[in-house]
This record gives C-alpha cells, structure tokens and sequence, in this order.
C-alpha cells in the first residue's frame, strides 16, 4: 500500500481554551499518561489547568506548557484509535514544540520545563504596557506597503501568518504609530490589538536568548530528527547542527508562517492541523491547501472516521 505524505500543524499561544483535550484524556490512556507526566513534571495540575476556567491559563508561563500538553495528548490519542503518523512536523510559535516532540526531537517532560522557561523568560523581559501587538488583516497584504511603513514606525514584523495576515511586534508608541500610519494609507485594512502581556517575536525579547539557550544546555536531544520538522526563524527545515539557534533565535525573530506552509505544501500530500482551536488551517486555504483542524474527539471522529 502507498505511504501517503502526512504532515501536522499545531497552534501556538492564543489557541487556548478551557476544557481543551478534556474529551481525549476522559476516553484515552495514552492521552492522560501525557496529562500526568506533565503535571509530575511542573508541580501543577495539568487537567484542572486546561479544562476548568482557571485564572493561569492565559498567563504566558502556563498557558505555554499547557497548550504543548494538550497538543500532545491529542496527537497520542490519534495514534491509539486512528494509527495517526506523519512524516513532516511543524507549529507556529509555541507550536513549533509540539512539532518537535511529536517528531521525536525533544522528549515530552523536557519540553513541558522548557516551554514554562521560555514563558517566565518571555514574560520577564518586557515590563507589562511597554510593548504591544497588532494584527493586520488585508487581501494581498505582501503587495501594500506594510513593511516599510512598519519599519520606518519603530515597529517590527513578528508573524508572516498568511497571504491577508501579518502581525506587528515592538513598543507600545511604535506599534500604535504603525497601526495608524497603515490605517491612513489603507482605509480598508483591518488592525486588531492582540491581547497580549509582552512583544512577542521582536528585538526586545532578545536580551533573554543567552538565558534560553543556557538553559537548554541541560537537556539531551535527537537532533538528527529535526530535519523532518521546519524551523519557523528559517521557513525552511531545521538542520540538526543549528536547530538549538534556530529555536533560541526564534523568541525575537519573525515567524516566517507563509514559507513553512509553502514548503508543506510541497512535500506532503495531506496536512492536518491539531490543538485547540481551528487557527492554521485557515491560513493554509489561504494558499488553497485544505487542512483539516482536529480540535476535539468529535471532529477527530468526522475526519478519521470517514477516512477509513
């Protein structure tokens, strides 16, 4: 029978939601094993965390781990009931974690204590209100002048998300002063404010990348299986020999989404996207890929199920 190229997504910060992986750790071994060496790992209650209305999960420290968990423990319960695998790996942001995990890069509790390292240190580098996030939102945003204008605001580009989608990253004054001068000269595009604590994936978030890296010092991994998951500071696929910088380099650089979903597009026949809430798929139709969104047992049932 014919190996059919697969690939998987998964969502970073943002996708979150109370009760996310509840139906899949109620009904799956496999599933709360993921759930239990994450909460052994942290001292914290994974389950309470992510399926109850618990007051950490949007702080940056949790909500990082706990997106990675219910990331893995829904990708461990496709492969006990569907046989769910995938040759080519990658996540936006956080995301890219659970890509490397599920590639076999990074063992699962290593990762669950690196992701809460990387979110106090993300959180800690920036005083809350200093810096700010933007989305903007236009058709064929790549032919508008967004980036110049950006640019020349003080601001920078954190996330080429899709062909309508970037978000800017900086200085609360240079993001707002961007956001304007983008408004007066394209009346048609549409800015949204990203609640969020820090400025993700710009230069200020450099001054933690020695910290970061010293950390990851203390773990062992199979960085030959990083070739098989793509690097979002790169946009192309990790090389063993600089996967450790590409993750470090990650944290201030610009998510170079659009690359990866172009470089998936061309290696593998089928894309699924799985985490807790529909977030990636809808930048991939925007290149015309129709990528499934496993977000719950129900719709893991109405994709495999009808599959098979």
């Amino acid at each position: 029978m014919k190996l059919v190229k697969t690939a998987v997504v998964f969502p970073g910060q943002g996708a979150q939601r109370p009760g996310m992986g509840q139906d899949f750790c109620e009904n799956n071994v496999s599933a709360r094993k993921i759930f239990e060496i994450a909460s052994e790992a942290l001292g914290e209650d994974m389950k309470e965390l992510c399926f109850t209305e618990h007051p950490k999960l949007n702080l940056t420290e949790y909500t990082q781990p706990a997106i990675l968990t219910t990331e893995i423990a829904m990708l461990a319960a496709l492969k006990d009931q569907y046989g769910f695998e995938a040759q080519y790996f990658a996540g936006h942001s956080l995301g890219e974690y659970a890509a490397l995990v599920a590639a076999g890069v990074i063992d699962f509790k290593d990762a669950v204590i690196i992701v809460k390292k990387r979110g106090q240190l993300m959180q800690a580098a920036v005083p809350e209100g200093v810096g700010a996030m933007a989305a903007l939102l236009i058709d064929n945003i790549e032919q508008t002048r967004f980036k110049e204008i950006t640019e020349n605001a003080g601001a920078e580009i954190a996330n080429f998300n899709s062909a309508g989608q970037v978000v800017i990253s900086g200085k609360t004054e240079f993001v707002k002063k961007a956001s304007g001068e983008l408004q007066k000269e394209y009346p048609d595009m549409r800015i949204v404010d990203l609640p969020v604590s820090a400025p993700f994936h710009s230069s200020l978030m450099r001054v933690i990348e020695d910290e970061f890296k010293n950390f990851l010092g203390k773990f062992s991994f199979n960085a030959e299986n990083s070739s098989n998951v793509l690097s979002n500071f790169k946009g192309d696929f990790h090389k063993p020999d600089q996967f450790i910088d590409n993750i470090v380099r990650q944290i201030s650089g610009s998510v170079q989404w659009i690359q990866n979903m172009r470089v998936l597009k061309g290696v593998a026949e089928v894309i699924y996207e799985v985490g807790p809430n529909k977030v990636l798929s809808k930048f991939f139709s925007t290149i015309d890929v129709n990528v499934p969104a496993i977000i719950n047992e129900r719709s893991a049932k109405k994709t495999f199920e009808v599959e098979t």
